[in-house]
């Protein structure tokens, strides 16, 4: 990896308006950098050190210039040793974001970039990009695509489960180089709202932004005070990106074709408005996992198929249809990317073998997506009664227990609460603020705190049902506290409860 010396750094925060003061003696403006970090713990000789962060503290920096910092970047507030060299930014996540990318020898610039934000769908319409995009790099014989999502991390070389939708830029910075080093040709990422109210991919150029849909989500003291504030975190996107691909079903369209007017190129997407230039159609369900449905584009006017089920999942499908025609990908390869293209946990279907018992693990865990979730169900399971089960995260996102509370009292015969990331949080507190809602809807509703238990119960007690598990879909961890402990997948814990069952009848 190119190092890059101080001089280089101070260059860049000059460039960009960030720069307000210095204090480096000219001996070391030739150094080479060897080390950017913001964690006091990695700081080794030569290394730059980036005091920031919610909970940063003043001793941070002096372990870090125990440990052998050349320097330290801070805003005005954070400069708290006077005789140490040290730059002074007026943003500093900015600062890292930018000099990150630095750091890394700017691997953005070498990576087909495409970017999603919305409320709901990031995931499916990642991986549903990125299985057209395989599917067409293999004919080309290239290596596949990078994807950062709130499933997993795949670098060319390894694969991790996600602990965040949007990592901090030094480590997406990080992964870009690895996928650069790994020869992958093209890169996608869900972008949250957090990322980019809070700079993580400020000075990032995507050469196709994708946004879905818009609804309120993540409104708290931490994240964001209130719905125009989390909207128009969402809107910064357009500033950053080549082509903007848009949902024109999405709510709030009037502000988000306002601020379309941002990006150079616009191409729209729809399953309502034949205006839009990608327009489904005769839109069908066939079995548990098949939607078939037409597509016209400026360039074919041809059949798609989705092989797993959602009637929503068209609208993603649409998304990722309309990057791969700005990224001029042939309609057979589109065509054969979706068809084989899968979701770990997003509307997984599993039938018991005497039809009588389905249940969907699925990651629906917002106003929208549970909205949605249900509208589909209905449609596609038509008489079916529906169960869920489900939680909220602690600590966070305090609206979706009221949102939540009462779409699945509305629509649900019965109602299972249990864990859910609870956090910093009592699991029962979160469940019995939940069934305040419930229950003004005249919901009914049981709290079983051990998740495992709640989904065995839901299924074993529901025959001929349709049993919604959602919020967690095939994540392996809970986090309790500030620790994430190991647990078993939504997924497991249904086929261990449709084993049970099956050996009920059995013995019957």
């Amino acid at each position: 990896m190119i190092l890059y010396e101080l001089k280089d750094y101070l260059k860049v925060l000059e460039e960009n308006n960030l720069l307000v003061s210095k204090n480096i003696p000219q001996d070391l403006l030739n150094v080479k950098i060897k080390t950017l970090c913001y964690n006091s713990n990695n700081v080794t000789n030569n290394t730059l050190f980036i005091c920031k962060g919610l909970k940063y503290k003043p001793e941070y920096l002096d372990n870090a210039l125990k440990n052998g910092a050349i320097a330290y970047i801070a805003e005005k507030e954070n400069i708290t040793n006077l005789d140490y060299p040290y730059i002074e930014v007026n943003d500093i996540r900015k600062s890292l974001s930018l000099l990150s990318f630095l750091y890394y020898n700017h691997p953005e610039e070498k990576l087909t970039l495409v970017g999603i934000t919305g409320t709901k769908g990031k995931s499916t319409t990642a991986y549903y990009f990125k299985s057209i995009m395989d599917t067409y790099l293999k004919h080309l014989n290239k290596k596949d695509t990078a994807i950062v999502s709130s499933i997993d991390v795949y670098d060319g070389k390894t694969t991790k489960e996600s602990l965040i939708t949007s990592p901090e830029s030094l480590e997406l910075a990080k992964i870009m180089h690895d996928a650069v080093s790994n020869n992958l040709p093209c890169l996608v990422m869900e972008v949250s709202s957090q990322a980019l109210k809070l700079n993580r991919v400020y000075g990032l150029t995507y050469d196709v932004g994708i946004f879905l849909n818009i609804s309120p989500d993540h409104i708290s003291s931490i994240e964001h005070p209130d719905f125009n504030d989390y909207f128009n975190s969402k809107l910064k996107l357009f500033k950053n990106v080549k082509n903007l691909c848009l949902n024109l079903d999405t709510d709030n369209l009037k502000e988000t074709l306002e601020a379309s007017k941002n990006a150079p190129k616009v191409i729209t997407f729809s399953t309502k408005n034949k205006a839009a230039d990608i327009y489904a159609y005769d839109i069908k369900k066939e079995g548990h996992n098949t939607i078939k449905f037409m597509v016209r584009t400026p360039d074919f006017d041809k059949e798609m198929i989705l092989t797993m089920p959602g009637l929503f999942n068209v609208e993603n499908a649409l998304a990722a249809i309309s990057t791969a025609y700005i990224l001029n990908i042939p309609y057979k390869y589109i065509y054969e990317g979706l068809k084989k293209a899968r979701t770990s946990g997003r509307m997984e279907p599993h039938v018991t073998k005497d039809n009588k018992i389905i249940a969907i693990v699925d990651y629906a865990h917002n106003y929208l997506s549970f909205k949605k979730l249900y509208e589909s169900v209905k449609e596609e399971y038509p008489g079916k009664k529906i169960i869920t089960v489900f939680g909220c995260p602690g600590g966070k996102a305090k609206n979706r227990r009221e949102d939540l509370g009462l779409l699945s009292g509305a629509n649900s015969y019965l109602t299972y609460l249990t864990a859910e990331d609870p956090g910093p949080e009592d699991v029962k507190d979160i469940c019995e603020e939940i069934a305040t809602f419930v229950k003004s809807v005249s919901g009914d509703y049981k709290i079983i705190e051990d998740r495992g238990e709640a989904i065995k119960k839901a299924i074993l007690e529901n025959p001929d049902s349709i049993i919604l598990i959602t919020g967690k879909g095939n994540e392996t961890r809970q986090k309790y506290g500030t620790s994430y402990l190991p647990c078993k997948t939504d997924t497991e814990y249904v086929l261990e409860a449709f084993k049970e069952y099956e050996n009920s009848l059995i013995t019957t």
